[in-house]
């Protein structure tokens, strides 16, 4: 399958300042919102130690195979081409953040990490206050999810991290119907930091991770995941959270060890007949991100709507393009409602 790097550029650097005055009066949880999965895996450092995340037969592997153990794992642990600007800039608005120490480093560093270590989190941090400060009325999710090899103390660190980069930026704690893009600017606000972990309960800026839930299908096959996506959109809390649709992919040792050199980029996110069912003989294969991407189009945000939508690979599709335009569908609708 032939792709393109679409949305790439800024023209989406300012989308949530240039809606129109009836979205942003909105709950922030009825707008259609891209957002990237595994955020940060843009970059990942193939000589540091495998990552503690990961099983204890791919550290043996990787220990015995090294280098080229790991140049392997880079194909799967990566599953962004962006760096965090480019991604602000494309549109994305909800961040996906898996964070680790490394164990047996001295001090309290924090980095990011998908099966390797990735860059430093403060530096991405400060690559997204660094945006924020140049576009006023942009707003981000940051959902801290995932902790590996973290103690008391390393947690202490990444939440004064959080508060030292993005300072009166943070949005405090709330009721969700409450947060419209007029009460954010009003506010001065633009992060929304989602603390899976009981050390932050008592920060006013650090929202639990159950107002945003984000269900995972877990599957290899397109249509599992639509129907899944399908079943949890109907589920969706009514009241007091936002909303993930993981429009994702996730591979299974098996789908690692079938496609162990073409990388989940390859094999999973862009799979094709041409590219992998013909070679196989399996001429049944479906289309994987086309199919994705057509149910992505043909969503609708509002009260029982889509509200964040995750991607791989961000930049092979018009996928933050496509996503803010359903927002245009809510006008549609309230142009409709009789006066």
């Amino acid at each position: 399958m032939k792709t393109r790097p679409a949305g790439i550029g800024n023209v989406h650097a300012d989308w949530m300042g240039s809606l129109p005055s009836k979205l942003s009066a909105m709950p922030l949880k009825h707008l259609a919102v891209p957002g990237s999965h595994d955020s940060f895996t843009f970059w990942v450092d193939v000589h540091a130690p495998v990552g503690p995340d990961q099983k204890v037969y791919v550290k043996y592997l990787a220990t015995m195979f090294s280098v080229l153990a790991k140049k392997v794992m880079v194909r799967w642990s990566m599953t962004q081409n962006l760096t965090f600007k480019e991604q602000l800039d494309a549109g994305i608005r909800y961040f996906d953040l898996r964070v680790s120490a490394k164990p047996g480093e001295p001090g309290n560093e924090i980095y990011f990490i998908h099966g390797l270590f990735g860059h430093k989190v403060r530096d991405g941090l400060l690559e997204i206050s660094s945006f924020l400060g140049r576009h006023r009325k942009e707003v981000v999710f940051l959902d801290f999810n995932h902790y590996y090899a973290m103690e008391a103390e390393h947690h202490v660190y990444l939440i004064s991290m959080l508060q030292e980069v993005f300072g009166s930026k943070l949005c405090n704690n709330c009721a969700v119907e409450n947060v419209t893009l007029d009460y954010l600017w009003e506010k001065k606000y633009q992060v929304i930091v989602f603390y899976h972990h009981p050390s932050a309960q008592s920060v006013p800026v650090m929202w639990p991770g159950n107002k945003i839930p984000a269900p995972w299908a877990n599957t290899t096959e397109p249509i599992k995941l639509i129907e899944f996506l399908e079943t949890t959109l109907k589920e969706r809390d009514k009241q007091g959270s936002f909303h993930v649709s993981q429009a994702i992919l996730t591979p299974t040792v098996n789908t690692v060890a079938k496609g162990l050199l073409w990388g989940l980029r390859s094999y999973l996110v862009e799979r094709s007949v041409t590219a992998i069912g013909w070679c196989r003989g399996n001429h049944g294969s479906y289309l994987n991100l086309p199919t994705i991407m057509s149910w992505v189009e043909a969503q609708r945000p509002g009260v029982d709507g889509v509200n964040i939508i995750t991607s791989d690979f961000v930049d092979l599709t018009d996928f933050a393009n496509i996503v803010i335009k359903l927002n245009n569908l809510l006008l549609s609708e309230q142009n409709r409602k009789p006066r």
